[in-house]
């Protein structure tokens, strides 16, 4: 049996605790080679030792005897008492050092002493008694400056609190059973609809349906629809399981008109729209590698909020939702005005791929094409017309039509 061996480890920030006295903790997840994920928080001064005895290990590659041949990351000495600026500041400093010591050859980056050290104690997954006073706090690394891209935003993130609305049990070990009315931190909100959470002392994933937020019934990270739409590629089949969903082979191009927090998108192809899961689908001219993983990680789509029966919420309100008749009306508006017919839609959603293209024009023909004069869009139907009049028109017409 292959050992299994660490095959990413991302930086998310840093908490600083008040028990048994004030001190401060990275926080890290690690994503092993059997897909496993898991949280383990380090101080800095165990990290430096680990670096030390690394070292020790494989001299030639530290530099020790030539300092050419070293390969092994540098990594600065602890300071004799470390502050919050100075573990903050550090972030960046040590998000590199992770990334390159995963980058060396597989006799170090996955010795046993690199394995042992990223492998989840005790101690994480049950960490140390709270103080009895003070709450622990917990800073999030912003992904920009993870990858080494300096922003304007310089200040720490405390992590969310949201609340479960319903329980939810996990149906894996990588995931987090929730009660209605539990209070969870969010460490990681997933594209996919997936977020890991801490919840007391336990963590995992949950999905984004089953939480909300503490303020307000609305997301206010959700993002408008944008019905000009972006180019993606479905990269496994989905048939539809409510009416509002959208059943796709894999390998079709689409356009996403609205990026859901929940982890199903609103998804155009031709004059149709409907939700569809964003964990098969990848941007057309990007790297397929993360969504392969993430296919690999989860098989099956997040649930839905309408399919959550017995949901709990703190809101008088509910979250406000847009019907896909709204979506559809307002998708073939925005084409219209912007000069693509519908009937183009319809034609070119039937077009298969392996269409032949058709020939490209000389410059001559170009020339030709602006010099003469542009052509009127076709005057709209009735009942696009009445579909865009207000309440009060209609009512108006319609008293006319029946008198």
């Amino acid at each position: 049996m292959t050992e299994i061996y660490v095959r990413h480890v991302e930086l998310l920030g840093f908490e600083k605790r008040f028990y048994p006295s004030q001190h401060y903790v990275y926080m890290f997840l690690v994503k092993w080679s059997d897909q496993s994920e898991k949280l383990i928080y380090r101080k800095y001064p165990e990290i430096h030792a680990f670096h030390k005895t690394l070292k020790e290990m494989f001299p030639i590659e530290a530099g020790e005897i030539d300092a050419k041949d070293r390969i092994i990351p540098s990594l600065p000495a602890p300071k004799w008492l470390d502050n919050h600026k100075t573990t903050e500041t550090r972030q960046s400093t040590l998000a590199e050092y992770i990334r390159s010591l995963l980058n060396l050859p597989t006799k170090i980056s996955r010795c046993l002493l690199v394995r042992n050290f990223f492998k989840v104690r005790p101690e994480d997954e049950n960490p140390p008694a709270p103080h009895p006073f003070k709450r622990n706090e917990t800073y999030v690394m912003s992904k920009d400056k993870a990858r080494g891209i300096t922003t304007d935003i310089t200040g720490p993130i405390m992590l969310e609190s949201y609340r479960a609305i319903a329980d939810y049990t996990k149906s894996s070990k990588y995931e987090l059973n929730l009660k209605a009315g539990d209070l969870v931190d969010i460490v990681e909100k997933s594209q996919n609809g997936w977020w890991f959470c801490q919840c007391e002392n336990h963590r995992g994933w949950a999905p984004a349906a089953y939480l909300e937020p503490l303020d307000d019934p609305n997301e206010a990270e959700e993002p408008e629809p944008n019905y000009a739409g972006e180019l993606y590629k479905t990269i496994k089949a989905y048939t539809a399981v409510e009416k509002d969903e959208m059943t796709l082979e894999a390998g079709e191009t689409i356009e996403v008109i609205h990026k859901l927090l929940d982890g199903w998108w609103v998804v155009r192809k031709g004059e149709e729209t409907g939700y569809f899961p964003s964990m098969f689908l990848h941007k057309t001219g990007e790297k397929r590698e993360v969504d392969e993983e993430n296919i690999m990680r989860r098989k099956t789509p997040p649930p839905r909020r309408s399919t959550i029966r017995n949901a709990q919420s703190i809101h008088a309100k509910g979250r406000q939702r847009i019907s896909q008749d709204t979506y559809r009306r307002n998708s073939r508006r925005f084409l219209q005005d912007r000069g693509r017919p519908v009937s183009q839609l319809k034609k070119n959603s039937r077009t298969p791929e392996n269409a032949p293209k058709p020939e490209p024009t000389s410059p001559n023909d170009d020339l030709k094409k602006k010099e003469t004069t542009p052509i009127i869009p076709p005057r709209p139907s009735p009942e696009l017309i009445m579909e865009r009049c207000t309440e009060n028109t209609r009512r108006k017409i319609s008293i006319r039509n029946s008198s």
